[in-house]
């Protein structure tokens, strides 16, 4: 069997019948299409570095759109999902026919993509596949046709600003480049590390290549069937942790062997759910957990060194793990808290992580020198909070206590929208005080977290005349209206002073005026409002027609749209989110997955999820430690609300709390027919 026919085999056939694993469920094409979620098919590991990746012509911010047809390369980072131009796209590679000029034309018909692994023919007969573990990638290029062909490996390449790009070693054995670059909105810069081996039908390569500003070429005379294989990996610390990497991670293993490690990755992590449906249901079920374990992504070299966000480098202790790539502002909301319940072992270490970063001085957003590419870290506090009420308590909660009270005196607090968010903050700020047992600046925190009140009364209890207005009074990506909504901290205070009727009377209003956008995070827990509030009704029709059904999406983050973009919000294809709808480094994902089990978590820093009615009949989680519920459905989907019950238990107010999950059980919704 020659090689290029063991690649089509591994990539091209499917999985027996009835057999299909979760990882053979996702579709790593889903949300890649243009700004329908700002996605990649990029080869990755569960939380891992790499995201090894094709850079189309067009683009979007991940480097890939779905409808383009010509291909510049593979580059091994992006930030997935997110804003600005986005982030990463280092070592740019590429196989091509000697004197080929511009981006090379791609094979659609041939082109797949699995969890871990992607492929694609293009050009004059070159079928390129890519794998990837936690911080190594394997690019193998197969040539149909005898010729001269060129390798490049383009350091200089990246989605944001490209600080600088040094070859160290101009070896096929050990060919090394430092490489330092602008993180998501160029707000800081990460430097990182490669090491590549380049082989030739599986044996040493054993060339120079040449460098020439920034840009390393080798010519190649090549046969029919020969196949050129690049190994890279990638360090936060220098470039023998990247070849330390390369070797532990990949060593001399083939693309297959590789594939089929990440793959078990996969299945290990997403198969801790088993949710019972269709086989459509459960593959966006699947690729929405596949991309909520994506980040944040772990850091350490084999012997533990990473670099930090100070720039100093560091070793973790033996059995933890650091991770690093923020994007906090977007999914403390939900992605953490999802990876808090489903993954709390991780969530352990990133939580000591997260506390890290306030001993080291946390920015808002990106330092001059963080170990990866991130976007922004606001927000941290209500996240440790949220993880150590929820039993995630190894780290140092005093050090990060005194962090998140120094951190108070520098949050903005200009415009409205800034008010109710750095109140936030500071209620965290006080909660984890009273926690600790200091109860002086449990009341100091809470009187300042307080202190937004006045301003929502004048501003937010009655919107005006701007009130639907993108950015009105200074308003980051949102409405008046969306923003009301946002102090669910101070839930209680906010339903007393207006009245419960006046505030339900206006809730309805809000969704009955078309004032809601499931495409940005401010308002995307409002829906779960009315539950709260005494009305699982409306919480339950409200969420099932986000899940299911096209709806009318008014907003974008700059402005109205002059007719609303009409759709699904989530969908199991190219266009998989509503239009200008990011995921967000998992945000929106991890919405999507509490969502289908009816399950929200409300207020982060408080331990409980408000409950609705779940997509699927029936649903087991592996929570850990031998640990597992069940979350059942009795009665149709869309049928009216009976009950909730935990363990046979009612639960009246429509909540559970997360210690009661982690102790194993069954939560069940009744419905009856409408």
């Amino acid at each position: 069997m020659t090689w290029m026919m063991a690649a089509a085999l591994a990539l091209g056939a499917a999985p027996a019948p009835g057999r299909e694993t979760p990882a053979d469920l996702v579709d790593p094409l889903v949300g890649t299409l243009a700004d329908f979620g700002q996605l990649t098919p990029a080869a990755v590991a569960p939380f891992g570095m790499v995201q090894l990746g094709p850079d189309t012509d067009p683009a979007n911010h991940a480097g890939y759109d779905f409808a383009a047809t010509r291909l510049h390369g593979f580059s091994f980072t992006r930030g997935v999902g997110v804003g600005c131009g986005g982030a990463g796209g280092d070592l740019l590679v590429s196989l091509r026919r000697a004197g080929s000029i511009g981006p090379a034309p791609m094979d659609k018909r041939s082109e797949r993509a699995r969890a871990g692994l992607y492929r694609v023919r293009y050009g004059d007969g070159v079928t390129a596949e890519a794998t990837a573990t936690r911080g190594a990638g394997l690019l193998r290029f197969s040539v149909e046709r005898t010729g001269t062909f060129t390798l490049r490996l383009d350091a200089q390449h990246s989605y944001a600003k490209r600080a600088s790009a040094t070859w160290h070693t101009m070896s096929s054995e050990d060919l090394r480049a430092d490489m330092i670059a602008g993180t998501v909105c160029d707000q800081g810069r990460y430097r990182l590390f490669s090491s590549s081996r380049l082989t030739l039908n599986g044996r040493p390569l054993g060339r120079m290549v040449t460098v020439q500003g920034g840009v390393a070429t080798l010519d190649l005379t090549l046969k029919r069937g020969d196949v050129i294989a690049l190994a890279t990996g990638l360090s936060s610390v220098d470039g023998e942790g990247a070849a330390s990497v390369r070797a532990h991670e990949l060593g001399d293993r083939g693309l297959e062997a590789i594939a089929e490690e990440t793959r078990a990755g996969w299945n290990a992590a997403l198969g801790r759910v088993q949710p019972e449906g269709s086989r459509a249901e459960r593959a966006l079920f699947y690729t929405s957990l596949f991309r909520v374990f994506q980040t944040p992504v772990a850091i350490d070299d084999p012997d533990g060194r990473h670099r930090e966000n100070d720039g100093s480098i560091v070793r973790s202790p033996a059995g933890q793990t650091r991770y690093a790539s923020w994007s906090l502002w977007d999914n403390y909301r939900t992605q953490l808290p999802l990876l808090g319940l489903l993954q709390p072992e991780r969530a352990q270490d990133i939580a000591r992580s997260l506390a890290d970063l306030y001993t080291r001085g946390k920015a808002q957003w990106a330092t001059p020198s963080e170990p990866f590419l991130t976007v922004r870290t606001e927000h941290a506090g209500i996240a440790l909070l949220d993880m150590r009420r929820k039993g995630i308590a190894d780290f140092d909660a005093a050090a990060a206590l005194k962090g998140m009270v120094a951190d108070s005196a520098t949050l903005q607090r200009e415009t409205p929208d800034q008010q109710i968010e750095a109140a936030y903050d500071d209620w965290a700020t006080a909660q984890l005080a009273r926690d600790l047992g200091d109860n002086a600046l449990a009341a100091r925190f809470l009187t300042r977290s307080q202190g937004y009140r006045t301003m929502w009364r004048s501003v937010f209890e009655t919107p005006g005349a701007d009130g639907d207005t993108v950015k009105a009074r200074g308003l980051y990506q949102g409405t008046l209206w969306q923003y009301r909504w946002a102090p669910v901290f101070d839930l209680d205070w906010m339903i007393a002073t207006t009245g419960r009727g006046a505030w339900l009377a206006q809730l309805h209003h809000f969704f009955d005026a078309g004032l809601f956008n499931m495409t940005n995070e401010p308002d995307i827990h409002v829906p779960w409002l009315f539950g709260a509030a005494g009305e699982p009704q409306a919480t339950a029709d409200l969420v099932r027609t986000i899940l299911t059904r096209p709806m009318a999406h008014p907003y974008t983050n700059a402005g109205k749209l002059p007719q609303p973009f009409v759709g699904r919000s989530f969908a199991l294809a190219p266009q998989g989110f509503a239009d200008g709808m990011d995921d967000d480094a998992g945000a929106m994902t991890a919405w999507y997955v509490f969502a289908t089990l009816g399950l929200y978590p409300l207020v982060p820093g408080e331990p409980w999820y408000a409950v609705s009615v779940p997509a699927f009949a029936h649903t087991t989680l592996d929570l850990g430690g031998g640990r597992r519920m069940t979350v059942r459905r009795v009665g149709p989907r869309d049928g009216l609300v009976v009950r909730a019950d935990w363990n046979g238990r009612p639960l009246g107010d429509w909540r559970v709390t997360h210690q009661a999950l982690m102790e194993g059980g069954t939560l069940t919704v009744t419905t009856r027919p409408r």
